[in-house]
C-alpha cells in the first residue's frame, strides 16, 4: 500500500509518499480501508520533532474508512462497516490497524468524510466546552483561531451552551466563517489588539474563559482578558510551544487558572469516547452542528497539505485522500 512515511525529523519535505505492507489485523484489531485522514496540528508536531516519536512512521491521527478484515477475538465489527477513529497513528495511507477498542462505527447520516473531520477536532471541541470549562449561558469566552478546524465547531458548542463568543481571526473570509459559526464578536489579530477589543466587546469586563490553540504568540497577553480566577485553557501551539514562566504571574493577574488538556485523557474509557463522539455524530446528522471540510488534498500532496496549514491558509478541517 502507499503511505506517508517520516524517516527524519524536519520541515514538511521530509513527508515521504512511499510503498510498504499492507498491515494485517492483530488479536482485538480491524484493518481499515480508508478514505479519508483527518490532518491536525498534533501532525506538524510529530513531523518537526516538537512532539518525538519513534522512527520511521507513518504519520496521522485520525482515519475513517470501511473495515476490511478483523482479528480474532473482535465483537462487534464486521467487513463492510464504516468506521472512525481518532488518537491511533497512522492514519495516512491507503490502509490501516485500528485497535478495535478505539473504533467507532458510523450511524446513518455521517460519511466517511465527515467522520474523518470530526473524531479529532469534534472531540476536541466537546470536551473544551463541556469539561474543561463547562460553558453555560451568560459566560463569555474567547476563542483564538475561530475559523479553524476545532475553532468553527467550538463556537457552535459555545453557542449551543448559550455563551457570548469572541473570537480572533486572520482575514475578511474567516471573519464571515466565524460569523456564520455563530461568533457574537470577531477580532482581526493582524490588525488589532485582541487584549482591548476582547475587553471592549465584553462591556469593559474581562472573560471566564481562553481557548488558545495558537501558543507563544497569544498565551501571555491572553491572560490579561481573564477576569479574576478564570481560566486559561491551551491546547495547541501553532505559533510554537509556551516557554516557561514565573508562576507568580497568575496570582497578580487574580488567581487565575491554567490547564494544557489533552484529548486521549478525555476519551480514555470505551463509555467516554462512544459518547462524545456519539454527542458530535448526532448534532452533526441532524444538522445542529455544521462541519466545514475546507480542502482536500490527495494523499500524495501531504507536504502541501502541511504547508497550507502551517502557512494558515486553510479554513475549517483539511483531509487527506487515499
Amino acid at each position: 500500500m502507499k503511505a506517508v512515511r517520516i524517516h527524519e525529523t524536519g520541515g514538511s519535505n521530509v513527508l515521504k509518499y512511499e510503498e510498504i505492507p499492507t498491515p494485517a489485523p492483530g488479536d482485538g484489531e480491524i484493518l481499515l480501508k480508508l478514505d479519508a485522514a483527518g490532518i491536525n496540528y498534533i501532525d506538524t508536531y510529530q513531523r518537526s520533532g516538537m512532539y518525538p516519536m519513534p522512527l520511521p512512521f507513518t504519520l496521522g491521527n485520525e482515519g475513517a474508512g470501511v473495515v476490511e478484515s478483523v482479528g480474532s477475538g473482535v465483537n462487534g465489527f464486521a467487513p463492510g462497516d464504516k468506521v472512525g477513529y481518532s488518537n491511533i497513528i497512522g492514519s495516512y495511507a491507503e490502509f490501516a490497524v485500528v485497535p478495535a477498542a478505539r473504533a467507532v462505527k458510523l450511524p446513518a447520516g455521517i460519511d466517511t468524510k465527515q467522520a474523518a473531520a470530526i473524531f479529532l477536532q469534534g472531540m476536541t471541541a466537546h470536551y473544551l466546552a463541556h469539561d474543561t470549562y463547562p460553558l453555560k449561558k451568560g459566560d463569555v469566552c474567547l476563542v483564538h483561531s475561530g475559523a479553524g478546524g476545532v475553532g468553527l465547531l467550538l463556537i457552535q458548542m459555545a453557542k449551543a451552551a448559550g455563551a457570548t463568543v469572541i473570537t480572533t481571526v486572520s482575514t475578511d473570509k474567516k471573519a464571515e466563517l466565524a460569523k456564520g459559526a455563530g461568533a457574537d464578536h470577531v477580532i482581526f489579530y493582524t490588525k488589532q489588539d485582541f487584549v482591548e477589543e476582547t475587553k471592549k466587546f465584553a462591556g469593559g469586563n474581562k472573560v471566564d474563559v481562553v481557548y488558545d490553540a495558537v501558543g507563544v504568540d497569544t498565551f501571555e497577553k491572553g491572560l490579561d482578558v481573564l477576569r479574576p480566577r478564570g481560566l486559561m485553557v491551551l491546547y495547541g501551539a501553532s505559533s510554537g510551544p509556551v516557554p516557561p514562566f514565573n508562576l507568580a504571574m497568575l496570582a497578580g493577574k487574580g488567581s487565575l487558572y491554567v490547564t494544557r488538556p489533552s484529548l486521549g485523557n478525555f476519551v480514555a474509557s470505551r463509555k467516554e469516547l462512544e459518547d462524545r463522539v456519539g454527542d458530535v455524530m448526532k448534532w452533526v446528522a441532524s444538522g445542529k452542528l455544521k462541519v466545514r471540510i475546507g480542502v482536500e488534498f490527495p494523499l500524495a500532496q501531504a507536504k502541501a497539505a502541511h504547508d497550507a496549514l502551517e502557512g494558515r491558509k486553510t479554513t475549517g478541517k483539511v483531509l487527506l485522500i487515499p
